[in-house]
């Protein structure tokens, strides 16, 4: 498997994380556990199947996924190549006018937001193309053109960077202290623009935080009160559905990410 990363140009950098290019010679079988970033993904060799809950279905060739509280599992036929945008938390709702958090859990075909002719013209210019560079400029120009906004929800950008400063242990009301809106209002625009609740973003980056501490701590019950765990059944509820594995499981043999 090759795996290169591309910094978006000047004018998606407040909204795209990276680009990346995923190729798979051989072909492979990947877990890929919650993230916080909506990921579109343009398939331009090959083909793919990705795994929810024991079922299986084939990857479109462009798609979106939306956040997600468990893992999926994504397998890679031979000589298949994809390219990934990743975009910054409540960056993908610069080009969609849809609630994102209709995506929760969903990775649907992406000509259920973008008009087919639009698609058509992308995917026959990724084919085209001679290397990866002139890939990315293709996907550039086609999000370029699909800009609906040039700026970030300030209100709810200071709730993300809130609850990644305290690594996700933070409750809803501790939140909300600082910001000039009522807990249901602040939810619904949360949900719409980052696609779930505060609460659900909350552990994810819990999680995730807890996974990368771990090599640092002496055993999982450090790792546990570190993230702010003190009940052990939640932790475990928590880290299963997150992981799909017990802790214990889990970190024997973690997966790629």
């Amino acid at each position: 498997m090759i795996v290169e990363n591309y910094s978006p140009s000047a004018t998606l950098k407040p909204f795209i994380k990276a680009f990346v290019i995923i190729e798979s010679e051989d072909g492979m079988k990947n877990k890929i556990l919650p993230d916080t970033s909506i990921i579109m993904a343009f398939r331009f060799k090959g083909s793919m199947v990705y795994g929810i809950q024991g079922s299986q279905n084939m990857m479109p060739a462009a798609v979106i996924s939306g956040l997600r509280k468990s893992p999926r599992i994504v397998q890679y036929s031979k000589k298949t190549a994809t390219l990934l945008v990743k975009f910054n938390e409540g960056g993908a709702a610069a080009f969609f006018k849809e609630p994102l958090h209709d995506l929760f859990e969903q990775s649907i075909s992406l000509d259920n937001l973008v008009p087919r002719y639009k698609l058509t013209q992308v995917e026959e210019q990724l084919e085209e193309a001679k290397n990866n560079a002139a890939r990315i400029s293709v996907v550039e120009r086609f999000l370029v053109s699909e800009l609906k906004k040039s700026s970030d929800d300030l209100l709810v950008y200071s709730a993300i960077q809130k609850i990644k400063s305290t690594n996700g242990a933070i409750r809803i009301n501790e939140l909300l202290e600082d910001l000039p809106i009522s807990r249901d209002p602040f939810e619904k625009r949360f949900r719409r623009i980052i696609g779930t609740s505060p609460k659900q973003f909350s552990t994810i980056v819990r999680i995730k935080d807890l996974i990368n501490i771990y090599p640092q701590k002496q055993n999982l019950t450090d790792t546990a009160h570190a993230a702010g765990y003190f009940d052990q059944a939640h932790f475990i509820k928590d880290f299963k559905s997150f992981t799909g594995q017990t802790p214990l499981t889990f970190f024997k043999t973690p997966p790629r990410w």
